[in-house]
């Protein structure tokens, strides 16, 4: 990822983070106030990385509870075996991890199962679990 594209998602966090934006033109005008102009279909992938959904008051960014630690500090691995994904966590993060997922919705997963230290993830019918595991690797780096 370039370091622009870098610096444009931290800044549309930071926008998401502060108010609700109702409309991606609305996001794509601050964005070009600030010195970013994108199209709409960046701003759309922008959007999906960072695992914003629209919401009634906008879009805005999954939760994630404010005294918890970095959450991709939590994650120990992401793996696959063809079929499902599993991701292996810190004791007691799972659930933390597995919930900040299920509310992103990316259009990826079906779904979750946390336990302590482990969630499987299966995807979404169609989606291959190699494509899944860089999804999730992206959401996880996001989720911050």
């Amino acid at each position: 990822m370039s370091a622009e594209a870098r610096d444009r998602r931290k800044l549309i966090r930071e926008l998401l983070v502060a108010r609700p934006i109702a409309t991606q033109e609305d996001l794509r005008t601050v964005l070009a106030e600030r010195g970013h102009d994108v199209t709409q279909a960046t701003l759309s992938r922008d959007l999906a990385h960072l695992g914003a959904r629209r919401a009634a008051s906008g879009y805005e960014l999954p939760e994630v509870p404010r005294d918890a630690p970095l959450l991709p500090d939590l994650v120990r691995s992401i793996d696959d075996n063809g079929t499902m994904v599993v991701i292996h966590t810190a004791p007691g993060a799972a659930q933390i991890i597995a919930s900040a997922l299920d509310r992103a919705r990316p259009v990826e997963i079906l779904g979750t199962i946390a336990g302590d230290d482990a969630i499987f993830v299966a995807p979404a019918r169609g989606v291959a679990a190699q494509k899944l595991v860089k999804r999730v690797r992206e959401l996880v780096r996001a989720i911050k």
